[in-house]
């Protein structure tokens, strides 16, 4: 029996189409049923002809009503009130209907379909015979799943929160039998619905949370991250670390909503990422739209976690063609292959090449006439750069010239460089390139407008730190390092950094590109600063293993060129409000175009030469602040 059964709870569910012929040929079976009692009733005798005729208009009909009231819309085993409803509203107006027809017509015999009390009968043997396919469905369906269900063996587990979110997530939990969980209670932390019962499962105070987790033997809390904020989600993490419970997340319900079964398998324990991140920002998104759709945009370093991401917000403002230039070969074509599968209509061209390319870089310029840039293109990874000098002022400095120039030469209305919080102060060559070439475009729009130059480009820089999940964060390597047991390598025990997640990052990337007049250097609000080691514990325990038992930390030293703690604004810079309060704008010291365009190419032409020591020396000659860690460098300065 198990065996039958196994398979029916696992069956898809049925299509619209299906449903809706389902509920005409009860409708017609109706129908036919209530004909021959009203005229064995009234000693008639049926005539194929009108009697076919009468079918046909009553499916038509009732066709018609089902389509209007969306009777096919819900999923049969979970029908609820509101379906029934429907059918109600449906089966009714459709008997009503035809009785004005059948009354119009009474002047013939024929056309005549049956009395008033007819149509009666047909309203109640059509609302009951579809009313019942549903039931009889729903009730099978919960007896298989109540008793041949092959996750019976469920876990208990608690939804923490009463808010709508709180309560559709656990609906689809009830729901949905594939997954391991018995929905055991609510955890609200106000006190208004306390004892009460939703959905037959009752709610519990914060603080029977400890108690309820005992005596009900739970196994997991299920959150919905994005209705927490960043602190509620931190206390409850380190609780259900003490008391090892699971913390898990949930999908958003739009998406259950389409394919119940498969996004229920993106219940996942929490990440680090969801316990740093913010509450979601807040972006113009309409006067975005208008900056960007319709309009040919290039993104540059397109591959990149910061780049691509910038692309995939883009894609969803309709721009006429998305440029992607990156010299990844490899990300740049699996960029391509997603784009393709959720951006079918957006017109996008991959070209791999390098922005220090400039004979490349003024063809893409010329052929598609770019009205947009962000230009991400950079190298980043500190100890890679503190060993490559003359490649990061190449593409750092270079880079950044080259297509900042080309899009004054070819009109470009807007051009946003993304910066780094390591241009502050820095310590280290990637850092201080990064410095130049803010000093560069940031001097390049004085300039234009002090001579009244006919460009209508704003150049833009934004300035923040680390983000999660990008390529080089440390999150991706601690993960590694717990799944191979330790031990997690941490380079100093008070190293701290800010931390901002990717999606967040390009959405005040983009947000600052529309509000920026030109020259601004914008600089993000990145919360709180984290400590590295305390995040390499929280990830251990959220692995359900204890820091320093079961995987040891060690301390590596700082790489060259890392510092403890990043800054956002060097000591002499102020910054001011903007109507978003997560963005403001640098108050940062101001320079001579003349002047650093004359460094900038004779710092190019020492990079050229690849003579490191002379470079780090010019280094230090335009960014006077430059205080190199790297006790390679520190001794030449």
């Amino acid at each position: 029996m198990s065996r039958l059964m196994t398979p029916l709870l696992e069956f898809p569910y049925l299509p619209k189409w299906i449903i809706f012929l389902v509920d005409i040929s009860l409708s017609v079976v109706a129908f036919v049923i209530t004909y021959l009692i009203c005229y064995e009733l009234l000693k008639q005798t049926v005539v194929v002809e009108p009697f076919l005729y009468k079918v046909f208009l009553n499916t038509v009909v009732t066709a018609f009503c089902f389509f209007l009231f969306r009777t096919y819309n819900g999923i049969i085993r979970h029908s609820t009130f509101i379906d029934v409803l429907r059918i109600l509203g449906a089966v009714a107006t459709a008997n009503l209907i035809m009785a004005a027809i059948s009354n119009l017509s009474m002047v013939s015999l024929d056309r005549f379909i049956f009395p008033n009390i007819g149509f009666f009968i047909n309203f109640i043997l059509t609302f009951t015979l579809v009313f019942a396919t549903r039931l009889f469905v729903k009730l099978y369906y919960d007896f298989a799943k109540n008793n041949f269900n092959p996750y019976k063996k469920k876990s208990p587990l608690l939804i923490y929160g009463l808010n709508p979110g709180s309560v559709e997530v656990a609906r689809m939990v009830k729901q949905n039998p594939n997954l391991p969980y018995l929905l055991a209670g609510f955890i609200s932390p106000d006190t208004h619905a306390l004892h009460k019962k939703i959905l037959d499962v009752p709610v519990f105070s914060d603080a029977e949370m400890e108690a309820v987790i005992v005596n009900k033997r739970v196994s997991s809390i299920l959150i919905n991250p994005l209705e927490l904020d960043r602190n509620v989600k931190q206390e409850l993490a380190d609780k259900c670390i003490r008391l090892k419970v699971s913390l898990l997340t949930a999908p958003l319900v739009s998406g259950w909503q389409e394919n119940g079964v498969h996004k229920a398998k993106e219940i996942n324990k929490i990440r680090i990422e969801d316990l740093l991140g913010r509450i979601p920002i807040q972006i113009n998104i309409e006067s975005i739209a208008r900056e960007l759709k319709g309009k040919h945009i290039l993104v540059t370093g397109a591959a990149g976690s910061i780049g691509s991401e910038i692309v995939r917000q883009i894609s969803k403002f309709e721009p006429d063609l998305l440029i992607l230039c990156d010299i990844a070969e490899t990300p740049l074509h699996e960029l391509r292959l997603k784009l393709e599968e959720d951006y079918p209509k957006l017109k996008f061209l991959p070209i791999v090449s390098d922005v220090r390319n400039l004979t490349r870089m003024e063809s893409i310029f010329r052929t598609y006439r770019p009205g947009s840039v962000y230009h991400a293109a950079a190298y980043k990874h500190v100890p890679l750069m503190e060993e490559n000098p003359c490649e990061s002022i190449l593409t750092n400095v270079l880079g950044t010239k080259q297509i900042a120039d080309l899009a004054v030469k070819y009109n470009s209305e807007v051009f946003v460089m993304v910066s780094t919080d390591k241009a502050v102060n820095p310590t280290n060559v990637m850092g201080a390139s990064k410095r130049i070439a803010e000093m560069y475009v940031q001097s390049f729009d004085r300039y234009l407008r002090t001579i009244g130059a006919e460009t209508k480009t704003r150049f833009i820089t934004t300035r923040f730190g680390n983000v999660l999940g990008s390529n080089g964060s440390v999150i991706p390597r601690f993960k590694e390092q717990i799944e191979k047991g330790g031990p997690v390598t941490v380079t100093h025990p008070e190293i701290i950094r800010y931390f901002m997640t990717i999606p967040e990052a390009c959405r005040l990337v983009l947000e600052a590109g529309n509000m920026g007049k030109g020259g601004e250097i914008f600089v993000f609000d990145m919360g709180d600063p984290v400590k590295i080691v305390h995040l390499a514990e929280k990830m251990i325990r959220l692995s359900g293993l204890e820091p320093h038992k079961d995987i040891e930390i060690s301390y590596t030293g700082l790489r060259p060129g890392e510092k403890l703690y990043e800054e956002l604004l060097n000591n002499k810079e102020a910054t001011q409000p903007t109507y978003n309060r997560k963005i403001m704008i640098g108050k940062v010291r101001e320079y001579d175009y003349e002047e650093v365009k004359l460094n900038l190419l004779q710092i190019i032409e020492t990079a050229r030469t690849f003579k490191e020591e002379d470079v780090i020396r010019k280094i230090k000659e335009i960014v006077p602040e430059f205080a190199p860690t790297n006790p390679i460098y520190s001794s030449l300065i």
